[in-house]
């Protein structure tokens, strides 16, 4: 609701038209068409929850008032809402905080329309509706789960690279060939680690990497974002084998498969751009032979898996922004896709990270996802936010088995690390508003039956950890963790400060302690 996309504008305009048509016919009531405004004005017998569940099922899920409280509704998510509708909010400028970069682009997309395609008094009856329902306060979460404040099985390591005070990791992961772990820093810098955690070589980017794979006999594929803030300029690289795909839409990561059967590798990159994005292939790397699978922004994660069982292989994606939601593409052959959604959330859920596992060990993939992405309009704490396991029945519709509340979460991560046969749950809140620092890492033991237990640590206190990758780094048979640290203003630096941190690591390394 509080995100209409530009990409699909015009159809969302023409179909409230019918809208208002369709009531025209059916119901009597006095309307009068006005060409300057190409909608019908009417006294409409709608209720204020009616006429929301028509205009924001158009967009996305229909978010219920009890998401967020009064005033966050009031002052900062019906206001962008209404505007986007074409509804003027006195002393409010919808271009506010736009990069001048990025404005004219951003007015040219039209998401701001100069005329509304809501009347005054519909509009009225929908903030109503919501400020009226809606809880005074943010629902705590309930948490039923006690946590256990120790970290026994993980020994913690702070890591300082350079004396930088001030972390900025963007990215986290580890290269099993080699031993070596791959480290990007906002500053546009790379840092290669040994199992020492001694940096090796440092390499210069042309833009924060976010992303990054290693591909036998080859060097690393480095997937740059072009524009760490939220920008619709297409700035974004793929680097690799000394060329570089550029011009991408704010890419934060992708993944490599042979799509189409032709015995070379393509790749799908998710362009989360802003108000702008895409999700996208390219044939064999090349630019020149490029599918477009979704036209809009958002695209967060893909995972590639032959789901339905039939030698093609599959795409799993995670699409955030305003139409959050998960969707399988099926590979039908010759180039084509066809996508199914198989599950959807209102738009200030704020999904984050998807991983596919088979948590009931039934030869059918599940999803392992966490929502907690709390940079929009509504930086509340929600009690919605947390991480969730979502069963196949087979036929690739998932049900929701388990939730773990956790303020902000950000990634989650399923392995075995306490080397049982089950699958554990490594799980960060980048998020969490920092109020309990130290929950910005949870893990969460299988007790069997999707049953887990709940453990965190104080080393955890000392950043936020937008970044987290798991492997076996020192060679001893269990898996270790990466955690890495990002913060994106002062202020949320001095927020820590003002809990009690007084050191702040790029890295804690979390080295698995198990023993037979």
């Amino acid at each position: 609701m509080t995100f209409l996309k530009t990409a699909n504008l015009a159809f969302i305009i023409f179909t409230l038209i019918l809208l208002n048509l369709f009531f025209y016919n059916s119901r009597k009531t006095t309307e009068i068409y006005t060409t300057e405004t190409t909608l019908f004005k009417q006294d409409s017998v709608l209720s204020g929850k009616q006429l929301a569940q028509i205009y924001c099922k158009i967009c996305h899920q229909f978010p219920e008032p009890q998401l967020l409280d009064k005033s966050t509704w009031a002052n900062h998510v019906l206001p962008n809402m209404g505007m986007r509708m074409g509804i003027k909010i006195a002393g409010v400028d919808p271009f506010a905080g736009t990069p001048k970069e990025d404005l004219e682009l951003v007015k040219s997309l039209g998401i701001y329309p100069d005329k509304p395609i809501i009347t005054e008094e519909q509009w009225t009856k929908i903030t109503d509706y919501y400020i009226n329902e809606a809880p005074k306060k943010p629902i705590d979460q309930n948490i039923t789960t006690k946590k256990i404040t120790n970290l026994s099985l993980f020994q913690s390591r702070k890591v300082f690279i350079n004396n930088k005070g001030f972390p900025r990791t963007s990215m986290l992961k580890f290269d099993k060939s080699k031993n070596l772990l791959y480290v990007g820093d906002a500053s546009n810098l790379i840092y290669v680690l040994d199992d020492k955690m001694t940096v090796k070589k440092t390499w210069k980017m042309p833009s924060p990497a976010v992303d990054i794979d290693f591909p036998a006999n080859s060097s690393p594929r480095i997937l740059t974002i072009g524009k760490f803030n939220p920008s619709d300029q297409k700035l974004g690289s793929l680097l690799y084998n000394n060329t570089s795909l550029k011009n991408l839409p704010r890419p934060v990561s992708f993944t490599t498969a042979d799509l189409n059967a032709d015995s070379k590798e393509d790749v799908v990159i998710c362009g989360f751009g802003h108000n702008t994005g895409k999700l996208f292939w390219y044939d064999n790397f090349n630019p020149e032979k490029e599918h477009v699978l979704k036209n809009m922004p958002g695209a967060r994660k893909v995972e590639i898996t032959d789901l339905n069982h039939d030698g093609k292989p599959d795409l799993v994606v995670l699409m955030a922004q305003a139409f959050e939601q998960v969707s399988v593409f099926y590979n039908l052959g010759n180039n084509m896709f066809e996508e199914k959604v198989v599950l959807k959330f209102p738009p200030v859920y704020g999904v984050s990270y998807l991983e596919l596992v088979d948590f009931n060990k039934d030869g059918y993939q599940d999803i392992l996802l966490t929502n907690g992405d709390n940079w929009d309009y509504s930086i509340i704490r929600k009690n919605y936010h947390g991480v969730r396991i979502y069963i196949n029945d087979g036929h690739d519709n998932f049900e929701n088995a388990f939730f773990y509340p956790l303020y902000g979460a950000s990634k989650a991560l399923a392995r075995d690390f306490d080397n049982d046969g089950d699958l554990d749950i490594a799980a960060s809140a980048f998020y969490n508003n920092q109020d309990k620092p130290e929950q910005s890492f949870i893990y969460l033991s299988n007790q069997g039956n999707m049953s887990f237990k709940a453990h965190s640590t104080p080393e955890a206190a000392s950043g936020k950890w937008l970044t987290m990758d798991a492997a076996d780094y020192d060679n001893d048979g269990d898996i270790d963790i990466f955690l890495g640290s990002y913060f994106h203003t002062f202020g949320e630096y001095f927020k820590h400060v003002s809990k009690g941190v007084s050191d702040f690591p790029q890295l804690l390394i979390l080295t698995n302690n198990f023993e037979e």
